[in-house]
């Protein structure tokens, strides 16, 4: 019993740490926010509510708006596109192809996020690799505009999503007993039936964390934004920069930041009451 506590105590420790780390920033943060903005000066006036009130101009409403926009088409893109694979990486027998599968949807992880934004603007570019190979097809005669726009954006971070819904619904996919799936079959289910009414259910909790995850990631991404945005698609985060390192408005910075995080727990509050009927479906 007692070395069963010791290594409790072991493991609790540095998440005790980290956790208490987390919450002196955020109360440095918060106390930030709530302080008057001193033009020219890296010191802070006393207490003021102003700063959350200049939040309702429209560049802020604008980079609130398209960040949540961002995450949730960032979010449905990758599960469009993870789950085939992520079925695929579960279900095929060949172990070359299924070893290919994993290479090509994990790869990313191990690449740092600013070689992969740097990526994307090789191929995105004007005269990047997608366009020059579009125009050597004869399919455009003028390169496609994909940086610093809201498509490029998203291009990139649901890149950079793809690998961890990947690999959270295969999780969810290893899972499911298979005889579900041939007890359908034996009444008659065809293929995509038994996809539907079995397969795809009992992945649900795979499914709905891997929508939490990726809105979450999505809605505090910085370096994709800014990178592939190049200023032009505003995001919480990009402002921030903007604010705190451009503008020295470290006060403006911090009661947005806050704003930012309270708007995250609201729509991931949402979210959860939105997927109550589909964890419903997955726990039958």
């Amino acid at each position: 019993m007692n070395t069963r506590s010791g290594l409790r105590g072991w493991l609790i420790s540095p998440a005790g740490l980290i956790a208490l780390c987390i919450v002196v920033a955020m109360a440095a943060v918060l106390q930030f926010s709530v302080r008057a903005f001193i033009p020219g000066s890296m010191e802070v006036g006393g207490l003021t509510l102003a700063n959350f009130s200049g939040l309702g101009k429209s560049i802020y409403l604008s980079a609130f708006l398209n960040t949540l926009l961002l995450s949730i088409e960032t979010t449905v893109c990758s599960l469009l596109v993870a789950y085939p694979l992520a079925y695929a990486l579960v279900r095929v027998r060949r172990r070359l192809l299924k070893s290919c599968i994993l290479i090509i949807s994990i790869t990313p992880l191990f690449l740092g996020e600013i070689v992969r934004t740097y990526s994307w603007i090789i191929v995105l570019g004007n005269n990047g690799f997608l366009n020059t190979l579009l125009r050597q097809l004869g399919l455009i005669e003028q390169p496609l505009n994909l940086m610093f726009t809201h498509l490029g954006v998203l291009i990139a971070l649901v890149h950079v999503t793809i690998p961890v819904v990947v690999l959270m619904l295969a999780t969810a996919i290893s899972h499911i007993d298979r005889d579900y799936e041939k007890a359908a079959q034996s009444l008659g289910a065809g293929p995509v039936r038994t996809f539907l009414t079995v397969t795809l259910p009992l992945s649900m909790p795979g499914i709905i964390a891997s929508i939490t995850t990726a809105f979450a990631w999505t809605f505090s991404a910085f370096a994709t934004p800014q990178m592939i945005g190049g200023g032009r698609v505003p995001t919480v985060s990009t402002l921030v920069y903007q604010l705190g390192f451009s503008s020295m408005n470290f006060p403006l910075a911090a009661s947005l930041s806050i704003s930012g995080l309270a708007l995250t727990v609201a729509a991931l509050l949402l979210l959860g009451r939105a997927t109550k009927r589909l964890k419903a479906i997955g726990a039958h």
